[in-house]
C-alpha cells in the first residue's frame, strides 16, 4: 500500500504545481488565446459599466433628453456586450478544460498500463484508480473554472483600484489601508489550508483503494469470514477521511468569515466619509454611486480569490499525485 501519509513524498508548498499542466494546456494554444482575449474583454466592460451608471445618475439632473437617452443606450450596450463575452469565455475555458483533463487521464492510464507486477504491490489499484477520477476532477475545476475566474477577479482588483482613485483619491487611500489588514489572514490560513487539503486527498485515495482490493477480492474475504475486519477497516480510513475535510472544511470557512467581514466594514466606514462629502459638494452623486460599485466590486474580487486560492492548493495537490504516476 501507498504511503498515504505524504511524508516521503513533497509537499505541494504553492500552486506553482500547476504549471506541471502546461504540456497539456500549450497544445490548445490557439483557443488559450480567444478565451484569454475574452476573458480581458468582460473584464474591461465590466470595469466600464460603473463609469455609465455615473453618466445616467448624474443625467437625472439634465434638462437634456437625448444625451440621457445616449447614456441608457451606451450602458445597454456595454451589458450586452459583457454577456456575449461572458458566454464565449465560459465555452471556451469549460471546453479546453475538458480536453486537457481527457488528455491527462488518457496519458495517465498509458504510463500505468505499462507498469509492472512490482509496482502493484507496492499501491493499490484503487488509489490509481482515485487518482484517475478524484484528481482530475479536480484539475478540470481548476482549469475549466477556477483558473479563468481567479485572473478575472485579478483583472478586475488591478483595474478596480486604479478607478477608485480616479474617482475619488481621498476615499481610496481609505480603501488601501484595509488591503494589508485582508491580506494576512488570507496568507496564514492559507498554508494551513493547503496542507489540509493534500491529506484530505490522500485519505479519500486511501479509502477508495481500500474498498477496490477488498472488493476485487471479495470470494477470498468471505471464504475466511473477515468480513467484520474488512467493515471496520473502511470505515476507520473513511472516518479519518471525513474528519480532514472537516477540518479543511472549517479553516476555509473562518478565512472566508474573516476576509468577508474585514472588506465589508471598511466599505461601510469609506461609505459614511463618502456621504458626507456628497453633502458639502465634494462629489456627486454620480461619483459616489461610480465609487461604491467599483469598492463592491473590488471586495467581491478579493473575496473570490480567498475563496479560489482554496481550490488552487486542492488542485495543485491532485497535479503533484498524477505528476508521480506520470514519471513513476
Amino acid at each position: 500500500m501507498a504511503d498515504i501519509s505524504g511524508h516521503d513524498r513533497a509537499k505541494s508548498r504553492n500552486v506553482r504545481a500547476l504549471r506541471a499542466l502546461w504540456p497539456f494546456v500549450r497544445r490548445y494554444r490557439g483557443m488559450v488565446a480567444v478565451a484569454s482575449v475574452a476573458l480581458v474583454l468582460t473584464a474591461v466592460v465590466s470595469l466600464v459599466l460603473p463609469i455609465a451608471v455615473r453618466r445616467v445618475v448624474d443625467g437625472f439632473e439634465t434638462s437634456a433628453a437625448d444625451l440621457l437617452d445616449s447614456y441608457f443606450t451606451a450602458a445597454l450596450g456595454l451589458a450586452l456586450l459583457l454577456a456575449l463575452g461572458t458566454g464565449l469565455r465560459y465555452y471556451l475555458v469549460t471546453r479546453l478544460g475538458e480536453r486537457v483533463v481527457a488528455d491527462i487521464r488518457i496519458a495517465v492510464f498509458e504510463r500505468m498500463i505499462g507498469m509492472s507486477p512490482a509496482f502493484y504491490e507496492r499501491i493499490m489499484t484503487g488509489e490509481v484508480l482515485s487518482r484517475l477520477t478524484t484528481d482530475t476532477t479536480l484539475i478540470l475545476s481548476v482549469i475549466g473554472s477556477s483558473v479563468s475566474v481567479a485572473l478575472r477577479n485579478a483583472l478586475i482588483l488591478a483595474g478596480g483600484l486604479a478607478l477608485l482613485f480616479v474617482t475619488s483619491p481621498k476615499l481610496a487611500g481609505l480603501v488601501l489601508l484595509l488591503v494589508p489588514v485582508i491580506v494576512v489572514p488570507i496568507v496564514v490560513l492559507g498554508r494551513r489550508l493547503r496542507t489540509l487539503s493534500r491529506e484530505n486527498q490522500d485519505w479519500i485515495a486511501a479509502s477508495s483503494g481500500n474498498a477496490s482490493e477488498t472488493l476485487l477480492s471479495v470470494q477470498a474475504v468471505q471464504a475466511f469470514t473477515h468480513e467484520a475486519e474488512s467493515r471496520k477497516a473502511f470505515s476507520e480510513v473513511t472516518e479519518r477521511s471525513f474528519r480532514s475535510a472537516r477540518s479543511r472544511i472549517a479553516t476555509r470557512a473562518v478565512m472566508t468569515v474573516i476576509v468577508i467581514a474585514l472588506i465589508f466594514s471598511g466599505i461601510v466606514g469609506v461609505l459614511w466619509v463618502g456621504a458626507r462629502d456628497v453633502r458639502m459638494d465634494a462629489m456627486t452623486v454620480g461619483e459616489l454611486v461610480q465609487f461604491v460599485i467599483y469598492s463592491v466590486m473590488v471586495a467581491g474580487s478579493v473575496g473570490a480569490l480567498s475563496e479560489i486560492w482554496g481550490e488552487l492548493m486542492r488542485a495543485a495537490g491532485a497535479t503533484e499525485r498524477l505528476v508521480e504516476l506520470l514519471n513513476a
